[in-house]
């Protein structure tokens, strides 16, 4: 920085001294009238001087003071901060491997693919840069916005003799005026003969790609990843990959599965935005109101949701209970059951609040299989999760208790359950304790239930709350939360436990009045 001494005199004398401290204060300005119009205009040229040196050493060290200079209506988020501060470690050698996962419409592509590449090469004309989209036509498209901001006068403005070659007229291969080069490439593309000092990959799967239900589609991305790009990459250099997730296979899971296998768990340094943060509140406040990502999450089906804005696929390969074991109930209302039970498991107290406490209801109904014999089935009637206060608990599991006046209301015995058992005995509900015994973990419940559902006897509604829980079962054991799922499976294990669900050699239990019911 430049800093300005000027002593006060009428015979004006004025000296510039460059250092790296920050500005004293130096001359009243309000003054500045009382001085000769010559020496007014020097002074408020070299006060313009030295804002223009400033502005240039702050767009060339940090990565968010030259996005705030290129990008005059953006709008700056937290998320942007922890963004350019890695950009910034990478730029100064620190880090070498980064993947960001987040959202669509937060920036992504305008940081990664467009200003990063661009303030890089402002920073290091001399050297090269290989950009991939998961499309040729997509990833030319950024070279060309790239170049077009190399080229032009607001970047020269920041990078004084940086600019392209003469001869750099194509969108995706162009080079710098210091022999920097530019190389952008659609996944599948020849990369032969090309080097990298910063590798850089935006969103490489296809929305087509995404939405399959074929995995080998991911697998096809990471293969090109290992034997094309990742090759070229020259020593000391750089591999930044900023992408939304799809699917527990896509490049981001590929990449870190691979890294975990070697014992290179910490080779990778993993930033992770979601949409909604656990707080609840919006990740970029400033641009996404709450209220908006909330209908956009009602909307969007579950799956699509927890993958792409949440950042939290689920691995259906993995899964002990597919989706597709769950048969659907189409109509309005729920058959008429035999028997309900309603289940919770509870979190702990407030000194755990990440942890959600979880009400699932199911009921028993009777309906003639495929060959015409009457069979029980079980059915999801609701379902709800929220992290909880413990009063505000209590308060949740007696408004439940009476909406749907089950025959069995049980809480696991942990946790805050054991006091809301109290609690609610006390209140004249008639609580069941469940208790797991010794060595029956979460699995090895779900595996218990799972020839239930395999057998096509558990349905449920095209209901969000009814979403909500084959998601999550679709995602167990691999999935961030199973606080649906272990109050699901104590529901039906207490089912069969009791005789009203099974499988044929399960014997029958005899018949019980039926009631209605109707869902909230």
């Amino acid at each position: 920085m430049w800093h300005l001494v000027i002593p006060h005199t009428y015979s004006l004398h004025l000296c510039i001294f460059l250092c790296l401290d920050e500005v004293p204060p130096l001359f009243d300005l309000s003054k500045l009238s009382q001085l000769p119009v010559e020496q007014q205009k020097m002074l408020l040229e070299l006060l313009s001087d030295y804002e223009k040196a400033k502005m240039k050493e702050g767009c060339k060290d940090d990565f968010l003071s030259f996005v705030k200079e290129m990008w005059v209506a953006f709008i700056e988020g937290h998320h942007h901060k922890i963004m350019s501060d890695a950009f910034n470690r990478v730029k100064e050698g620190k880090l070498k491997r980064l993947i960001i996962n987040m959202p669509p419409r937060h920036t992504k592509s305008e940081f990664a693919s467009y200003l990063l590449p661009a303030w890089f090469l402002g920073c290091f004309p001399e050297k090269k840069i290989i950009q991939v989209a998961h499309t040729a036509e997509l990833a030319v498209g950024f070279g060309r916005k790239v170049r077009n901001l190399v080229g032009s006068e607001d970047y020269k403005k920041v990078f004084t003799d940086v600019g392209l070659q003469s001869d750099s007229k194509a969108a995706g291969r162009w080079n710098t005026n210091k022999g920097g080069e530019y190389f952008a490439i659609g996944v599948g593309g020849a990369v032969t003969g090309k080097g990298a000092d910063l590798l850089i990959i935006d969103d490489p799967h296809s929305e087509q790609e995404g939405q399959s239900n074929d995995a080998s589609v991911f697998d096809k991305v990471y293969e090109y990843y290992t034997s094309g790009p990742r090759q070229r990459l020259q020593p000391g250099g750089a591999i930044i990959i900023v992408m939304t997730r799809w699917h527990k296979r896509d490049l981001t899971g590929q990449i870190l599965k691979a890294s975990a296998q070697r014992d290179g768990s910490d080779e990778w340094e993993v930033i992770e935005f979601p949409a909604i943060l656990p707080s609840g509140k919006s990740l970029w406040q400033e641009f996404w109101d709450i209220k908006e990502l909330e209908k956009l999450r009602a909307e969007l089906p579950l799956a699509k949701w927890s993958a792409q804005y949440q950042q939290n696929p689920t691995a259906e390969e993995s899964a002990i209970i597919k989706r597709e074991w769950w048969r659907v109930w189409e109509y309005d209302n729920p058959p008429q059951c035999d028997f309900v039970i309603q289940s919770w498991d509870t979190a702990f107290l407030k000194t755990q609040r990440s942890d959600y406490s979880a009400c699932t209801t199911w009921g028993v109904f009777y309906q003639p299989d495929d060959t015409g014999v009457t069979q029980p089935q079980v059915i999801l009637l609701d379902a709800y999760k929220d992290r909880l206060e413990f009063p505000e608990l209590k308060k949740k599991a007696f408004d439940m208790y009476q909406l749907w006046q089950p025959e069995a209301f049980i809480v696991e015995a942990k946790a805050a359950g054991m006091p809301l058992i109290f609690e609610l005995r006390q209140m004249g509900i008639p609580v069941s304790e469940y208790t797991p015994s010794r060595g029956n973990d979460k699995i090895a419940r779900v595996n218990a239930v799972a020839d239930l559902f395999a057998s096509g006897i558990v349905w449920a509604p095209e209901r969000k709350f009814a979403e909500e829980v084959i998601e999550e079962f679709a995602s167990f054991p691999s999935g961030d939360h199973d606080d649906l799922v272990d109050s699901s499976t104590q529901a039906l294990i207490r089912f069969r436990q009791g005789g009203f669900i099974g499988l044929d050699s399960d014997e029958p239990d005899e018949d019980l009045p039926p009631r209605e019911a109707n869902y909230y």
